[in-house]
């Protein structure tokens, strides 16, 4: 009886409430504003003086304000003819105070909150607060943190504001403790569980946190679990079942996997159906997947990218390639067929770069392969890319092809570049190995003003060195690549002043030099040079007796000697690598032959020399390098032997590793350069006929001191080499402008023509090579190329010099 009394009285009620009388606007009034302008409210009122309105009317009104977000409460009402409106306004947020939070930065959780509309100065709202509250746990849920809990405060402030305070409690990411794999019959459950990135708690998971437990990392490992029974002939399999159990401190996770592995199925045939547009005896050549072969779903994919790029190679950008298989699951075999839509051939509408701040366009525009206008051609837009790397002017290079809009067959590609530093200032201040105090420095700029012409000025004085060069390059002599290049040179050497064993004599080089280097192929290039140089060599207090005789052999003197060469030279060289500096991927060799010219040379002689160096990939991030350096001279005409201020070298940061710069090799026998005359003027100094002291020599007029080390002297044989393991450092994002590497060096210097000065002088042979390992780290910085390298011996020859620790600032290795 009573509830029927109540919904009476309701029904009477609203039934009032809808036929109240409605009235004519003469004017708005609001109350209770106290930072929303009056405009923001009449902006928002669908009302306006002189409107008729009724109870509909007001209630669209009401639900209008509302939906501003402005206010907690809104009332109208009627004072005679004028509309009265009434609202509390809901409390801004005065500041956002984050504690406790270490896995996530309090920066990302601003943005965060910002994008949740939780930000200084935004309207607080109590459901956004708790809605970000979930979000919060949900990320560190993801992070393995079950343990993690989130409280909230609005604590309230003066005129109408509040400041939100957010405490989190981040505990413990829970660790793995069992995976299981269930359900396997064919592959045992160590390989299946070896390819998921969870793993259990190892003495490794310090560093890399494998046995953190993650939802994200675990659905990768479930698809690389797919991936391997897809990939094996296994298309039915299934995983039924995935269960994570924790306990109840909620700091172990047990994580089981379920699984049906279904039957292996065989390829029984292999089409092709669409509009395949270019001869399709092109595309079988391309089909990896033969009849018989157990079915592989990564094999078909390849199939798939490899048909569909040679597609858009013929400007069908837009191609789609879809391997389609059609299993018998009585005779459990595939048919494959690979779906060919062509679609629209495209064209290129424009090229841009972006990112070149100081690299002018010309300078990208002249690698190009693909040209606007041209069709879309994925092999020469992907080339255009690879040589912009190769141009070592750029940290990354990358390249996108949006379709023009309003078009089906146009595209635009958009390169886009992070420079890097393109030069180097080699060994120009400090202390230097090898070298002593450095007083001077040598600039090299390969990106010249962002010209792209290479430029080099030395000017550098060591403890007994001293170097002025000047160099130019211009790449793009000409608009088909033709190079053009010129030096000139002035050094100044006297190793009496070294700190360090080498065998003693000055020489002073004048010189100049131009070359030219003309394009054969997209890879490799012919080079021809030419140069003069005068050569002005000096005894010295310990000139080796090898040295003097050479001086006194070709017409000068045991003091002095002048030799006047022109050289010329013809190259070749070849590069694929994929990166101008600190490449990983590709191989580069040359072979040069520089031999002075007869008849315009003071001495007649020639070297013959190879480089190569080959990357192979071993994984995303490592890689192997293999690499070698060989040399061979001699002299021709009426010159014996190579010029021994040409010999080859070995040993040193950029050689063999390990040894000690130009150590390795033969040596020669120290002598004074004083020439021997019993009982004349040029008698030695405090020497003793009866001893021999000195042990001078009146035939050849030359003295050897016993208390002085044979000096290494070179050869006129260069073999050297080694293999390097390109590694990642750990706890490092960026890698691109670092190399690390664990090496093997092996080389040595051989002579064929060795006199009776000369001693540890053998014929090539490969167990004569010296040997060292270590490790390596090369750094890009902005003076350029920093390296570093620690290494011990392995094999040492007779008097090699080891090193431990060696450094170089201004070329990589």
């Amino acid at each position: 009886m009573k509830r029927l009394l109540l919904i009476a009285l309701l029904s009477i009620f609203m039934t009032g409430a809808a036929y109240a009388e409605s009235f004519t606007i003469s004017d708005i009034r609001v109350n209770g504003l106290q930072r929303v302008s009056a405009g923001s409210v009449f902006g928002a009122l669908p009302l306006n003086v002189g409107d008729q309105v009724d109870d509909q009317s007001l209630v669209d009104a009401t639900r209008a304000l509302f939906k501003t977000g402005f206010f907690q409460d809104i009332q109208l009402g009627r004072d005679g003819n004028i509309l009265i409106v009434s609202v509390v306004e809901r409390p801004s947020i005065s500041s956002i105070k984050i504690e406790g939070n270490k896995a996530i930065t309090t920066e990302d959780l601003l943005k965060g909150l910002e994008k949740s509309g939780l930000a200084e100065g935004e309207i607080f709202q109590r459901a956004t607060l708790e809605g970000v509250r979930n979000e919060l746990l949900r990320q560190y849920v993801a992070q393995g943190r079950y343990s993690a809990e989130i409280e909230t405060e609005a604590l309230p402030q003066p005129r109408n504001r509040v400041a939100v305070k957010i405490t989190i409690h981040e505990g413990t990411v829970a660790t793995i403790k069992q995976i299981n794999v269930v359900g396997n019959t064919v592959f045992p459950e160590e390989d299946l569980s070896a390819l998921f990135e969870l793993k259990t708690t190892g003495w490794l998971s310090f560093f890399s946190s494998d046995d953190k437990y993650s939802r994200e990392k675990l659905s990768g490992d479930l698809e690389r679990l797919r991936s391997y029974y897809l990939d094996r002939g296994y298309i039915n399999m299934d995983i039924t079942s995935t269960q994570v159990s924790i306990t109840p401190d909620k700091e172990s996770v047990y994580v089981t996997v379920n699984i049906d592995e279904g039957a292996k199925f065989t390829v029984s045939e292999v089409k092709l159906s669409g509009d395949i547009k270019v001869p399709e005896e092109e595309i079988r050549a391309l089909l990896l997947v033969q009849p018989g072969q157990v079915f592989s779903r990564k094999i078909m994919t390849t199939t798939s990218e490899l048909i569909t790029r040679r597609l858009g190679n013929d400007g069908y950008t837009f191609a789609n390639v879809n391997g389609v298989p059609q299993p018998d699951e009585q005779a459990h075999t595939v048919v494959v067929t690979f779906v060919v839509d062509p679609r629209k051939r495209a064209y290129v509408n424009r090229i841009s770069f972006r990112g070149n701040t100081k690299t002018e366009d010309e300078v990208l525009r002249r690698e190009m392969r693909q040209m606007e206008g041209g069709w879309a051609s994925t092999y020469q837009i992907d080339q255009s890319k690879l040589r912009l790397e190769r141009l070592g002017f750029f940290k990354e290079v990358n390249v996108e092809t949006p379709q023009v809009p309003g078009s089906d067959d146009l595209v635009d590609v958009n390169y886009s570049v992070e420079e890097q530093p393109s030069g180097s200032i080699t060994a120009s201040v400090g202390f230097a190995q090898d070298a002593g105090l450095i007083l001077g420095g040598a600039i090299t700029q390969n990106n010249f003003l962002g010209t792209g012409n290479r430029v080099s000025f030395g000017l550098s004085r060591s403890e007994y060195q001293s170097s002025y060069n000047l160099g130019f390059v211009d790449p793009y002599w000409t608009m088909d690549g033709v190079s053009l290049g010129y030096n000139l040179f002035y050094n100044t050497t006297d190793y009496d002043e070294a700190d360090y064993d080498v065998t003693s004599y000055s020489v002073d080089t004048l010189g100049a030099g131009m070359s030219i280097g003309y394009p054969i192929s997209e890879t490799s290039s012919l080079n021809y040079g030419l140069v003069i140089s005068q050569d002005s060599l000096n005894s010295g207090t310990y000139t080796v007796p090898a040295i003097l005789e050479f001086m006194e052999a070709n017409g000068g003197s045991a003091d002095t000697a002048d030799f006047t060469n022109l050289k010329a030279s013809i190259g070749w060289g070849e590069s694929t690598l994929n990166r101008g500096i600190l490449p990983n991927r590709g191989y580069s060799q040359s072979l040069s032959l520089q031999a002075a010219v007869p008849g315009a040379s003071d001495l007649e002689f020639y070297k013959l020399d190879y480089r190569g160096q080959h990357f192979t990939p071993t994984s995303k991030q490592t890689a192997l390098r293999l690499h070698t350096e060989l040399g061979y001279g001699d002299g021709f005409g009426g010159t014996d032997g190579l010029p021994f201020y040409e010999n080859y070298f070995a040993g040193g940061i950029s050689s063999v590793r390990g040894f000690r710069s130009g150590s390795l090799g033969p040596r020669a026998v120290a002598s004074l350069a004083y020439p021997y005359a019993p009982g004349g003027a040029n008698q030695m100094p405090n020497y003793d006929p009866v001893t021999g002291y000195y042990q001078c020599n009146p035939e050849t007029g030359i003295c050897t001191d016993p208390d002085q080390d044979d000096q290494p002297f070179g050869g006129n044989v260069l073999i050297t080499g080694g293999v390097d393991f390109l590694f990642p450092l750990p706890f490092i994002k960026d890698q691109s402008s670092l190399r690390t590497v664990a090496f093997v060096d092996a080389g040595n210097v051989f002579s064929s023509n060795c006199g009776d000065f000369v001693v540890d002088c053998n014929s090539p042979s490969l167990g004569d090579l010296a040997v060292s390992a270590g490790v390596g780290l090369t750094w890009i910085t902005a003076m350029g190329p920093l390296g570093f390298a620690i290494a011990t011996p392995i094999k040492e020859p007779d008097n090699s010099d080891p090193q431990f620790f060696q450094f170089t600032l201004g070329q990589t290795f």
